[in-house]
C-alpha cells in the first residue's frame, strides 16, 4: 500500500479576510445611515476574486507519523482593512500571500497523540506605493503544538500550546505587534460510556496576551491633547476555568 501522495491545486475563486463592513448600517462617526448624503461609509464587497495554487505532499512513511508539508500561493484583488477612526473596514489594494504549512500527527502508542502545526506566511501588496507594501495585521508565523491523551482507563486530556508571531501594525512595518502565545489544559473523566466530565483551563499560565492589536490616530478630548497614532489592542482573558459534563443519550 502507498505511504505517500502528492497534491496540487490551482483555480479562482473569491475570497473575504474580514467580514466586518459588510454588515454595516451606520456609519460609527456620524450615526447616520451608511447610504445617507453626506457619508463617507458604505458596505464592502465581502467578497473579491482570488487566485490560488498549492503543491504538497502527504506522507506516512515513517510509522506511526502522518505528515505533509505545502507551498500555496493566494493572490486577492483587494483586501479589507480595519479603519480604526471609522470603526468599519473598507477595501485596499491588492495582494499576494505565499508561505508554507508543515503538520505532523504521531502516535507512538494507541493512547497517546502528539500534533504540531506550523504555518510560515509572507503577505504584502502588490501594488506600488509610498506607504509601504506590508500589509497591517496579517499574521506571519504560527505554531501549535498539542499532546492527547485518551483510553487510559476513563481519563482522557489535552495540553496545547499555541503561538502568534510579531505581524506589521502599518504598511512600512515600523510599528508591530507583540507576540501571542497561551497554552490551554483540558482534563476530563468518562463517567459511563454516556455521560462524561471534563475542565478545560484557558490561558493556563496567566500569560498577558492582547486578543488584536490595531495601530491608527486616536483622540480622547480632555485626556490627550491632540490626536496621535498608537497601539489600540483588546486584552486577552486571563485564566479561566470551565466544567463541562456531557450525557448522550
Amino acid at each position: 500500500m502507498a505511504t505517500t501522495e502528492y497534491f496540487v491545486n490551482w483555480g479562482y475563486g473569491f475570497h473575504s479576510n474580514d467580514a466586518r463592513g459588510t454588515t454595516l448600517t451606520v456609519d460609527p462617526r456620524t450615526g447616520l445611515p451608511v447610504d445617507a448624503d453626506g457619508s463617507p461609509i458604505q458596505q464592502v464587497n465581502p467578497l473579491v476574486r482570488t487566485q490560488g495554487a498549492e503543491l504538497g505532499v502527504r506522507t506516512e512513511i515513517i510509522p506511526k507519523l502522518q505528515s505533509s508539508l505545502a507551498l500555496w500561493v493566494l493572490k486577492q484583488d483587494s483586501e479589507l482593512l480595519f479603519t480604526g477612526d471609522a470603526g468599519t473596514t473598507e477595501p485596499s489594494r491588492p495582494s499576494q500571500r505565499e508561505g508554507i504549512e508543515w503538520i505532523n500527527y504521531y502516535k507512538p502508542y494507541s493512547w497517546l497523540l502528539l500534533d504540531a502545526e506550523l504555518a510560515f506566511t509572507k503577505a504584502r501588496f502588490t501594488d506600488s506605493d509610498p506607504a509601504g507594501d506590508y500589509i497591517p495585521g496579517a499574521v506571519e508565523s504560527v505554531v501549535t503544538l498539542a499532546a492527547t491523551v485518551d483510553n487510559i482507563g476513563k481519563w482522557f486530556g489535552t495540553l496545547q500550546l499555541v503561538y502568534f508571531g510579531s505581524r506589521p501594525l502599518i504598511e512600512d512595518n515600523s510599528v508591530r505587534s507583540s507576540v501571542y502565545a497561551v497554552t490551554n489544559l483540558r482534563v476530563g473523566y468518562k463517567v459511563t460510556p454516556k455521560v462524561r466530565m471534563q475542565l478545560d483551563v484557558f490561558n493556563l499560565f496567566d500569560r498577558y496576551n492582547n486578543d488584536i492589536e490595531y495601530y491608527y490616530e486616536s483622540f480622547i478630548p480632555g485626556v490627550v491633547p491632540a490626536p496621535q497614532n498608537a497601539i489600540h489592542f483588546h486584552p486577552a482573558e486571563p485564566r479561566q476555568f470551565r466544567l463541562t459534563v456531557v450525557a448522550n443519550f
